[in-house]
């Protein structure tokens, strides 16, 4: 087992998943991204088991080989996907397949790890949610599982506390990724208007929501715990014009 901090990163190929990696190995971790495909980059710190997480049963066969291999104490559950659709056209495969991905990975990681946090009195979980969770078109079953993401960290944060493990939630407005131009066209004029609603002006950027994520995963933030950070340039507070 390995006694620096370890941080598992899911997601963590590309995108936002990929700039945790990289910030935390700036700051001396150890990394594991977890994700279906392994980074195209390499670092001497950083390592890579390969799953499916909308693959329960891959999931779990990941989770035993995480805690075999590493003891973790940070739990950075980043995966995700969008899957947009109006009402009308959502089908409940959608629903079932992010409930797996954002919630049902997410609980079998953390119990796989748990019992080590648990040992050495120490634990960093964060879940990366989505300013969607507070209402969007075209993400039913996305805002329903985003917005389930943060009433299990506030739970966990309720049950952990005592033992050292904080649980807290970044969730990320519009933030330039691969997996948000499949939506919004880079350089569209759809991505202009975009950013023309949110109060500061632009879309953000991965090392925008990185910067939250390593607030919470601090060892010395031992006081916070169940919270909830808009990374959204103030779309959250709302972007109603009169």
């Amino acid at each position: 087992m390995e006694q620096r901090k370890t941080a598992v990163v899911t997601g963590g190929s590309t995108g936002i998943g990929a700039e945790i990696c990289r910030t935390m190995l700036d700051a001396g971790y150890e990394v594991v991204s977890m994700a279906r495909r392994d980074p195209d980059w390499q670092h001497p710190r950083l390592h890579s088991i390969r799953a499916d997480l909308l693959d329960a049963e891959a999931t779990a066969a990941a989770a035993e080989e995480l805690v075999q291999r590493f003891e973790v104490s940070h739990l950075i559950h980043n995966a995700g996907v969008i899957w947009p659709n109006l009402l009308p056209d959502v089908k409940l495969e959608e629903l079932h397949g992010l409930t797996q991905l954002h919630l049902g990975a997410c609980i079998t990681l953390t119990q796989a790890v748990l019992p080590q946090m648990r040992q050495a009195g120490f634990g960093r979980i964060v879940l990366l949610s989505s300013r969607g969770a507070l209402g969007l078109q075209t993400r039913t079953a996305y805002s329903a599982t985003k917005a389930g993401m943060i009433g299990m960290a506030r739970t966990w944060a309720l049950e952990l506390a005592p033992e050292g493990i904080t649980v807290n939630v970044v969730a990320p407005g519009p933030i330039k990724t691969d997996m948000f131009h499949e939506v919004v066209p880079d350089g569209s004029e759809r991505e202009k208007k975009v950013a023309a609603g949110i109060p500061v002006g632009r879309v953000g950027r991965a090392d925008d929501v990185a910067r939250a994520v390593m607030f919470f995963g601090d060892p010395a933030n031992t006081f916070v715990t169940g919270q909830v950070l808009y990374v959204c340039g103030g779309a959250s507070v709302g972007t109603l014009v009169i």
